[in-house]
């Protein structure tokens, strides 16, 4: 269910820059990448299931131990159907600099890639930096053109939806114990979703916002 904050100029502003850069045509030169994280909340199970049998349906005890968290990195250029996948202990500065050395990895050469997400702490260039020196770091940082999401407004993000489809395909109701194995059964669902190409068919216009919405692209003018 979509939340939307207030609508004064600055989200006005951010949304018209993200819903402008979805309607961009596909373009290997300036592919456009959302990214977001997701907190995975480790369970064991204490009893051994029963398997399904004939005329039986399987059947798994209610009964857990909580093994801690995990993080899952998500990302996708949309229009392509390239996903991106990574496995984390936490969502920290260094884990997500090395997320974004992934991205730029797989496109070498493009002019730029334009990155949306959301305005959590760790996605500034200070995490790049901090990773790779200064040097470095910028000039990661530099190959991107960042397209943050307002305050409130991460229904804007797609990578929200391919986190969406990531935990119905993946991880199901299913009980997973330990990093190792979310590692194993996410890179699974990462080969199986590049291979299909999976895309996102987005909708949302500039000018079904502005209709929705009710406001004019003036006001998102400073």
């Amino acid at each position: 269910m979509w939340c939307v904050g207030e609508l004064d100029d600055e989200y006005i502003f951010k949304m018209e820059d993200v819903l402008k850069i979805y309607e961009k045509p596909l373009s290997e030169r300036e592919p456009v990448v959302c990214v977001d994280e997701k907190p995975v909340v480790l369970h064991k199970d204490t009893r051994p299931s029963i398997p399904m049998q004939p005329g039986q349906v399987a059947r798994r005890d209610y009964e857990y131990e909580r093994c801690g968290t995990a993080n899952v990195f998500c990302g996708i250029e949309p229009k392509a159907g390239v996903h991106f996948t990574k496995v984390t202990p936490t969502r920290a500065s260094p884990e997500f600099a090395d997320f974004i050395l992934e991205i730029a990895a797989h496109y070498p050469a493009a002019d730029t890639i334009h990155l949306v997400m959301d305005n959590l702490s760790t996605h500034t260039r200070k995490a790049l930096v901090d990773r790779f020196g200064e040097v470095a770091g910028r000039w990661l940082w530099d190959r991107f053109t960042v397209h943050y999401t307002p305050k409130h407004g991460s229904w804007l993000n797609q990578a929200e939806i391919e986190i969406g489809i990531f935990s119905r395909q993946c991880l199901g109701k299913r009980r997973i114990g330990d990093i190792a194995t979310l590692r194993c059964q996410a890179k699974a669902w990462h080969r199986r979703t590049n291979r299909d190409k999976t895309k996102i068919q987005w909708k949302f216009t500039r000018k079904l916002a502005r209709l929705k919405l009710n406001y004019s692209f003036k006001r998102s003018q400073h």
